[in-house]
């Protein structure tokens, strides 16, 4: 662990210094590229407003996050076990995934209107795919043989799913929650982006109207500490899941 946290300053530290040696190399003006300190300063100056917007767009992305996730799962269990229902669902699924998610947002805008609810679905629908797909996946791959032998011990269609499908299914769906976590906050400030009145993304808006390009890039700053901790909780509770395999089913190791 010690290591991990070592590695991860050391990364942030060099991110930084590369940041700062290009800014200075090139003399890129603040309107165009702000120095590290010059973000540091905004963060520091701006942390009371900047904490109020990244608690919304936090609860934006926690909410949906755990919707688009139930809804995957569910939709991938509807998948396996309504085989019939199944062959129309799959092709929609698809065809919904040609369709990009910033052209959805002013169509939720319209029916769950500019609060909370519109960003919390566009930051499930945006996760929404993956997990669905990884999920059934791994449902409908389990190795024949253990569902024979559960067939030949009598186990019922839930134990089945319980004892063999589900813990088969596990490693698949880590890694779709993985993918989910990153792509949750994308969908969340899109969602801000076309329409609200506070989070991230509308703070982002009216710093970049105002050219207060360090507060821009404050509020990036923050957003992406959002992702990379969020990302680490769900690496670790995955592992945590699926403890037999942690090599294989994490990449932050």
């Amino acid at each position: 662990m010690r290591t991990r946290i070592t590695r991860m300053i050391v990364l942030i530290a060099g991110l930084i210094f590369i940041w700062h040696l290009l800014v200075t190399a090139l003399s890129l003006p603040a309107w165009i590229f702000p120095k590290p300190s010059d973000v540091a300063l905004s963060l520091y100056q701006h942390r009371s407003i900047l904490f109020y917007h990244s608690a919304i767009t936090a609860s934006e992305i926690l909410l949906g996050t755990l919707l688009g996730v139930v809804a995957g799962i569910t939709f991938a269990l509807a998948l396996l076990y309504f085989r019939r229902f199944g062959r129309w669902l799959l092709p929609v699924l698809i065809i919904s995934q040609a369709i990009p998610t910033f052209a959805l947002a002013p169509v939720l805008m319209l029916w769950l209107g500019y609060g909370l609810a519109s960003k919390v679905a566009m930051a499930a629908i945006a996760l929404f795919f993956p997990v669905t797909m990884c999920c059934y996946d791994g449902l409908r791959h389990t190795q024949q043989e253990w569902l024979d032998l559960a067939q030949t011990m009598g186990a019922t269609q839930y134990s089945t799913l319980r004892f063999i499908r589900w813990p088969a299914a596990l490693p698949i769906l880590a890694a779709g929650l993985r993918i989910a976590v990153v792509i949750a906050p994308i969908g969340a400030v899109v969602g801000e982006w076309v329409g609200s009145s506070a989070g991230l993304g509308y703070y982002m808006l009216q710093a970049n109207a105002r050219l207060m390009i360090s507060e821009l890039f404050a509020a990036l700053v923050v957003l992406a500490s959002f992702t990379i901790m969020f990302y680490i909780l769900v690496d670790w509770a995955t592992k945590q899941l699926v403890p037999w395999q942690p090599e294989t089913t994490s990449i932050y190791h």
